[in-house]
């Protein structure tokens, strides 16, 4: 589901998202389009591009003569975003689970087996991008279009966060069967169950459900 860029400005930004999401470049760290250029082998113009797109999904902040640099990632932010990703998704679907689409529970089961194998894979990136997928092509039956980049930034800022703060090795495969329920609870055509689903998933995600969530129940 992401806008194609050409393969040059396409290859700077996902080489500095991976980075950006890893903490190998970290928050603060400068970013200059004239070395960027030299590095990827490409001109400004493809570079700022690239930038204009992490600033997009709120990886980099630029400004003006002070040039970009990356963005922060805190905790205030974090639990900010986890409450307007949860406000926007369960919304969401109790509106799909009215109407789903004739493609979205086997697009939904693809993605999911996308997740198993990166997850199998230990490629934690490659599993955290198919999982924004994986939310982004439930909410697409929401027909709420305008929401989906606000969504989509949540999405990018929620994995960051958690990637940042995972101090001991994960059981991604793990991480990856936990959205089977949700694909049950859409195909029950079961509201409720499909909103509980969905409000368990985003407030188990990381340590903070009780603080994030005062209604969450485990």
């Amino acid at each position: 589901m992401s806008v194609a860029k050409p393969a040059k400005s396409a290859a700077a930004f996902n080489a500095l998202k991976r980075d950006i999401m890893l903490g190998v470049l970290p928050a603060g760290a400068a970013l200059t389009e004239l070395e960027l250029a030299a590095h990827f082998g490409c001109s400004q113009g493809t570079v700022r591009e690239a930038l204009l797109q992490l600033q997009e999904e709120g990886l980099v902040l630029r400004q003006g003569h002070k040039g970009t640099q990356v963005s922060e990632c805190t905790e205030d932010e974090a639990v900010e975003m986890f409450r307007v990703r949860r406000q926007i998704e369960c919304n969401g679907i109790l509106r799909v689970v009215q109407a789903p689409s004739r493609t979205l529970i086997a697009d939904l089961k693809a993605l999911f087996e996308e997740m198993l194998d990166a997850a199998r894979r230990d490629d934690e990136l490659e599993l955290a991008s198919a999982d924004r997928d994986f939310h982004r092509r439930i909410f697409q039956d929401a027909r709420l279009p305008a929401l989906d980049p606000i969504l989509h930034r949540c999405l990018v800022h929620n994995h960051r966060f958690k990637i940042s703060r995972s101090t001991l090795p994960r059981d991604l495969v793990a991480t990856a069967q936990r959205h089977a329920v949700i694909i049950e609870a859409i195909e029950s055509r079961d509201p409720a169950r499909a909103d509980a689903a969905l409000r368990h998933h985003i407030a188990t995600i990381v340590d903070l459900g009780p603080s994030v969530f005062p209604d969450f129940v485990q």
